[in-house]
């Protein structure tokens, strides 16, 4: 089995590669492939992968290259997690909002518009390639805004899946407060990447008894913490909503939290720069400690159960993923891309059936998928009053004369990546 990830530089990578070195039961990957345009990042991390597997006594050959075509010819699965424009770019999405009172974050408002307009040509491009190479392959998609980009890559006919580390971070979270395995712990997890809601927790499986009540009765400061938000509102919701939902439940006060400290792009690049140094010491075989800080947790577990159920092979039979609609959601069309438990295996993904939503998440989903249509056209299509209108729709801003501002400065930010510009 041959595996390629499309941004393997990244400081993610060693905790993908202890992943794929710990759990080789379930993925046997023969061969690994790092791809990435930033050869000096490459090396350093190639080498710190290739030691972690000679450390775990994995058997697999680890390869590098900046050559897109050959590293993805013949992989049965494509893994992106790129970053167009890197912390530089993200460093500008989470800060020139702020100048207009909106929220700066690199996913969701005006800032993750900016990172979807840069983002999908750039993906769609290689995907169009991995599929003259290996018209079979797999695209396993954690680059953000995930739904987005998935829906792009779905809708242009690829073999793709949606992946997003919320959700398993969610399901360890609640199986050490419940003192139980994490495969024993199915979320009810419902809504669009990076805007869910757990509405309940079940033991066993996904008919299972649902133990939300019980989790917020006995640890409800807990997870209120994690989350950021009061306790009184995780109670009276009576559900655990995704702490991005923090940005559209308190957007004035995290407006001005982020008006005074660094952005997150600012420690994220930081944290980097000392990363790669340890990339770099030749005894260093595990991923350090520092790596948690910087994000992604259990990226690699879930990545590794994705790709072994839809190559088939001993993968989880039931998932959180991003893929199509396809009437699970009655109020959004077919073809929107949300984020629940599906079936996932070498046909794909099919999602579960879920309980008819409350109109205070289901309002919600709807307007935001009516955003990401627009975000969409525009990243497609181009244009200053594509933009304009994706930004007005966008429930975090929804005023002319925000969208007008925001437009501009997107624009003028962004020019470079945007060849319609």
């Amino acid at each position: 089995m041959k595996l390629a990830v499309v941004g393997g530089g990244s400081t993610y990578t060693p905790e993908l590669i202890d992943g794929f070195a710990r759990l080789r039961d379930t993925l046997p990957v023969e061969e690994l492939v790092l791809v990435d345009p930033a050869a000096d990042r490459l090396e350093l991390v190639g080498g710190l992968a290739r030691r972690i597997f000679a450390k775990q006594d994995h058997a697999g050959k680890i390869t590098t290259t900046t050559d897109l075509d050959a590293g993805v010819a013949g992989a049965d699965a494509v893994l992106l997690q790129l970053r167009v424009g890197g912390q530089a770019a993200r460093n500008k999405d989470e800060t020139w909002p702020l100048e207009c009172g909106c929220i700066g974050q690199e996913t969701t408002g005006a800032g993750g518009l900016a990172k979807a307009l840069r983002t999908v040509p750039v993906v769609l491009d290689i995907a169009e390639r991995v599929r003259r190479t290996n018209p079979d392959a797999w695209i396993i998609d954690f680059t953000n805004p995930v739904g987005i980009v998935t829906r792009a890559l779905l809708q242009a006919g690829h073999k793709a899946v949606g992946l997003c580390n919320v959700a398993i971070g969610f399901q360890r979270k609640f199986a050490r407060l419940l003192d139980v395995n994490p495969s024993e712990v199915h979320l009810d997890h419902v809504g669009l990447n990076h805007l869910t809601w757990e509405l309940g927790v079940r033991l066993g499986g996904p008919d299972g008894e649902n133990v939300l009540p019980k989790l917020l009765a006995e640890h409800g400061d807990a997870i209120a913490d994690d989350l950021h938000m009061p306790r009184q509102i995780v109670d009276r919701l009576g559900v655990v909503p995704s702490y991005y939902l923090r940005y559209f439940y308190a957007h004035d006060e995290v407006v001005r939290e982020l008006g005074t400290k660094p952005s997150r792009a600012a420690e994220v690049a930081a944290m980097e720069k000392e990363l790669l140094a340890m990339y770099g010491d030749p005894t260093l075989d595990t991923k350090p400690e520092l790596l948690a800080k910087r994000g992604g947790a259990f990226y690699s577990e879930a990545a590794v159960d994705l790709a072994a159920s839809l190559l088939g092979g001993g993968g989880s039979p039931v998932q959180v993923v991003n893929t199509y609609n396809n009437g699970t959601l009655p109020f959004l069309p077919d073809d929107a891309v949300i984020e629940v438990q599906a079936r996932v295996g070498h046909d794909g993904a099919t999602p579960l059936a879920v309980p008819a939503l409350d109109p205070l998440y289901a309002g919600l989903i709807a307007n935001v998928t009516a955003y990401e249509d627009l975000a969409l056209e525009a990243a497609l299509r181009g244009g200053r009053d594509r933009v304009f209108k994706a930004l007005l729709a966008h429930p975090l801003i929804g005023q002319y004369d925000y969208a007008e501002q925001l437009t501009d400065r997107l624009i003028a930010h962004n020019r470079e990546h945007l060849a319609w510009a």
